[in-house]
């Protein structure tokens, strides 16, 4: 009865095995790795010259500098389908947009000085945790 159980469990857990998901992951990460290293390459073309000097000065580092861009464009895509954004639909939206920002700016000092001290407080109390997180300890390096 016992033997029974182990071998329908071993069977069950053979036919959802990660194995295929292991797979698939490896094959989407190639394939972004293949079309970001096809983008890279249009770019380098289009650039000349000089495109193909910067891609040979990054020796090691582009493998791995295509493979994350091809990774950032892909989650971006996601992004972009997620929140279904879309590009503006006339000018006059853009025209408004670029009208607000720039009123803004010509407003300086009107800002809440309050909610800017605010915001700047906590990305600067982000900087320290991750500070902390990198060291891995509390109050300075570990040297020895």
């Amino acid at each position: 009865m016992l033997r029974a159980r182990i071998v329908q469990a071993a069977r069950h857990a053979r036919q959802y095995s990660t194995k295929s998901t292991q797979e698939k992951a490896q094959e989407a990460a190639g394939k972004a790795f293949e079309q970001g290293k096809a983008g890279a390459e249009k770019i380098i073309k289009a650039l000349g010259p000089l495109g193909e000097r910067a891609g040979s000065l990054l020796g090691a580092y582009r493998e791995p500098i295509v493979y994350n861009f091809a990774v950032v464009r892909s989650l971006a895509k996601q992004v972009y389908v997620a929140e279904g954004l879309a590009p503006p639909r006339s000018v006059a939206e853009v025209k408004a947009a670029y009208t607000e920002i720039w009123e803004s700016a010509l407003k300086w000092r009107q800002l809440n000085f309050a909610k800017v001290g605010v915001y700047a407080l906590e990305a600067y109390g982000i900087f320290k945790i991750g500070e902390i997180l990198g060291r891995r300890s509390l109050i300075g390096y570990n040297v020895q």
